[in-house]
């Protein structure tokens, strides 16, 4: 591992010559009218080049090195259009883009490698949903939001503490980011803890599928869900004029409620921003009746400014986020009979400024630094009473330098780190007040040939706890990545990809000791835990076309050292007790989805997922993983209007953990509707989900709960969204 890292950073230090440039340039319209439109961004993939197009939907991207790139035309409301082109020192090439709602989508992602590029063209597997998917899935939690994806699934205490699991991996061991940087809240640690993320007025969420540590780090060993607020913004540039949305919705079963707006204004090189949502949901209906102390409320509210020169950019933004929501049946685990009920308030003040420079006539063209701090608290009320008050206040910065695509040869090299202050205070008070640092240097390299992409890099990491009265732990660790792409056909590819992978153990699993009923659980810290080491392979094959989408993933993890709770037999304060212990483990699984035209009309959608975990000396079933789920749909499409009958499949779960109990497998079927007027200047859309049509009375494997809360009955949910550009 040290010899690959030292290799790359050889290669990245190499001599650069500047190549001849080339310019490339053309205009972006309406599809449906052929108008220009202006403020569409179009990225040169790879290149981390950006171009906007003007009033008359023309654009410009001078200073091109000669090569293939993947151009990629946005602009919220519309599907992302997608073209190769090839650029030649010294002539300029013209590049048109007609933009509509299509039905397969030219998905994007910059969270996979650091640059934006395609999800067709990335390494790892990618689920990306723009804005247009999120207006329509407006859900009390992230987990909601994104349950189902391909290879994600919900983990939850009730609505509105739902966290998504990606292939089987929950917890510590999955990343939640907004713009690039951790959320800074405490939803790895516990059951009960939410993600206080709201995806109504998000511009994308980027879902990485497999072990992310080599740019994120080590809590990133099972993937990335990677939130993402402003287009523009994270690449560094203005807009003239206004941009923005307003969206809301409702629902029934769960009394469902909210709303959202935000805003951009741009005026030369300077841009102007501001956003605010709130939802609530009363308690939710099952076949079974409702499920009392179920109800959510959230809020939140944004404002920033920033100035994007043509070298130089600098911004500054602050984040509110506020809600309290029940945990249902919590009550009844802390003692004989129920007590009052148990609800979580939470309040987050968030701070970002991001500064650097772009474009530079240089090896390193571009460079990013930003700085994120986050202040989390939330109380455990039993009744009005608080019980409990978390406290997390986290600074963490990240600096990337991206090197100025020459020749087959393009990556970067970034360093990361991070500050944390954690207490608690009350009847739950678990661990003592703990001190910890990361800090960690990384690099990404990838290297493209006509028949054939390699990618590969490193990350050195460490992460040190100084806790209040028990012992100190530093923990070292390399990991590493190394990837093949290899185009098979037109529009089809093979991919893929072997990394070794380390984490150090989370706080909670070092040093929490005492009852904990968000885990159910009397959990029994261990400071003398090792580091987890994980080494995995995946292959994926992939294909796009005007026609049809597919891919399929296979991926099998071995993990040394895995940490998990052991059951020890007994029974503390009312709850069984299990200590952190560590054992060998192994997850494999597969993904795969399948879009096809039937007619111009008519389309088909399959999909299925599965995960196998295990501790492997003893083939132990590990806890919460999802069963076998099927997908099986049509999309009906006429001009702007979408109606979508799907049936979606779980195979029952019967590999389970000591004390776990097994769930049935069901069948559920919803219907949603969709219609989007899109004009040269502003889009209106119109949905619509009616789910769980046949009232099944089904359970979530991943619930704590799941044995006394079945999931939402039948219900309706509406939603209205215009977005002005």
């Amino acid at each position: 591992m040290k010899r690959l890292f030292c290799l790359f950073l050889l290669t990245s230090a190499a001599v650069w010559t500047q190549p001849s440039f080339g310019v490339l340039k053309g205009k972006v319209t309406l599809a449906t009218s052929g108008e220009p439109l202006h403020g569409a961004t179009i990225t040169v993939s790879r290149s981390g080049r950006i171009g906007e197009s003007e009033d008359d939907g023309m654009y410009e991207i001078k200073n091109l090195p000669p090569g293939q790139y993947s151009l990629v035309a946005h602009l919220q409301s519309l599907s992302d259009e997608t073209k190769t082109v090839t650029i030649k020192a010294g002539e300029s090439t013209e590049v048109n883009f007609a933009l509509t709602i299509a039905v397969i989508k030219q998905s994007m992602t910059v969270t996979a490698s650091g640059r934006e590029q395609s999800t067709m063209e990335s390494f790892q597997s990618v689920t990306s949903l723009d804005a247009l998917d999120l207006s329509l899935s407006s859900r009390a939690s992230l987990g909601e939001v994104l349950d189902n994806q391909p290879g994600v699934a919900k983990r939850s205490f009730g609505p509105g503490s739902s966290r998504p699991v990606i292939r089987g991996f929950d917890g510590d061991r999955v990343l939640i980011m907004q713009d690039g940087l951790p959320t800074g809240t405490l939803s790895s640690q516990s059951g009960d803890h939410g993600e206080s993320l709201d995806t109504t007025g998000l511009d994308r969420v980027e879902i990485v599928k497999g072990p992310a540590t080599l740019l994120y780090g080590s809590n990133a060993i099972g993937g990335v869900v990677n939130a993402i607020t402003g287009h523009h913004r994270m690449h560094g540039h203005s807009h003239p004029g206004a941009r923005g949305y307003v969206t809301g919705f409702g629902g029934s079963t769960n009394g469902q409620a909210g709303g959202a707006g935000g805003f951009d204004y741009g005026a030369g090189k300077w841009l102007l921003w501001g956003s605010g949502s709130g939802q609530r949901n009363g308690e939710y209906n099952t076949p079974e009746g409702k499920v009392e102390n179920s109800q959510t409320r959230v809020t939140n509210a944004t404002g920033g400014f920033g100035r994007y020169g043509d070298r130089y950019f600098f911004d500054l933004g602050y984040r509110h986020d506020e809600g309290k929501y029940g945990i249902p049946f919590a009550s009844s685990f802390e003692g004989e009979g129920d007590g009052d009920p148990i609800s979580l308030a939470f309040r987050r003040h968030n701070l970002r400024a991001s500064a650097g420079w772009q474009n530079a006539n240089s090896f390193f063209e571009n460079f990013r630094l930003s700085v994120n701090y986050s202040d989390w608290q939330h109380k455990e009320l039993e009744g009005d009473d608080v019980g409990t008050v978390f406290n997390n206040k986290q600074t963490t910065y990240r600096g990337v330098f991206q090197q100025r695509a020459s020749g087959r040869l393009t990556g970067s090299l970034g360093f990361q780190g991070t500050h944390r202050d954690y207490e608690t205070t009350g009847a739950e008070t678990l661990a003592p007040p703990v001190r910890q640092n990361v800090f960690a240097v990384f690099g990404l390299q990838e290297y493209s040939f006509e028949k054939v992409r390699f990618q590969f890099g490193g990350r050195v990491e460490n992460t040190s706890y100084n806790p209040v009265g028990l012992r100190e732990r530093s923990y070292m660790g390399a990991s590493g990545a190394a990837g093949i792409y290899v185009p098979l056909w037109t529009g089809g590819a093979f991919v893929s990809n072997y990394t070794h992978s380390f984490r150090a153990p989370a706080l909670e699993e070092l040093y929490n000791n005492g009852p904990h009923v968000g885990n159910l659980t009397y959990e029994v810290g261990n400071a003398n835990l090792r580091r987890e080491r994980s080494d995995g392979i995946d292959f994926a094959v992939r294909h796009q076309s005007k026609r049809i989408k597919a891919e399929v993933n296979v991926f099998d993890y071995r993990i040394r050292d895995f940490v998990y709770l052991a059951p020890t037999g007994k029974i503390e304060d009312g709850l069984p007790e299990a200590e952190y212990d560590q054992a060998d483990s192994r997850f494999t699984g597969t993904e795969a989805s399948f879009s096809a035209g039937l007619r111009e009309y008519l389309w088909l959608n399959l999909g299925a997922d599965y995960v196998n975990a295990r501790l492997r000396e003893t083939g132990q079933p590990l806890p919460r993983i999802p069963p076998l789920r099927g997908r099986a749909g049509f999309d009906i499409r006429l001009k702007g209007l979408s109606i979508k009958p799907e049936l979606r499949l779980a195979n029952q779960q019967d590999r389970t953990f000591e004390a776990e109990t097994r769930t049935a497998g069901y069948a559920l079927f919803n219907l949603s509707s969709s219609y989007t007027v899109a004009k040269q200047h502003v889009a209106h859309i119109f949905g619509v989900e009616a789910f769980n049509l046949s009232d099944r009375l089904y359970r979530n494997h991943l619930s704590f709960i799941k044995d006394r809360a079945p999931e939402i009955g039948r219900g309706v949910r509406f939603a209205y969204t215009v977005r002005f550009f």
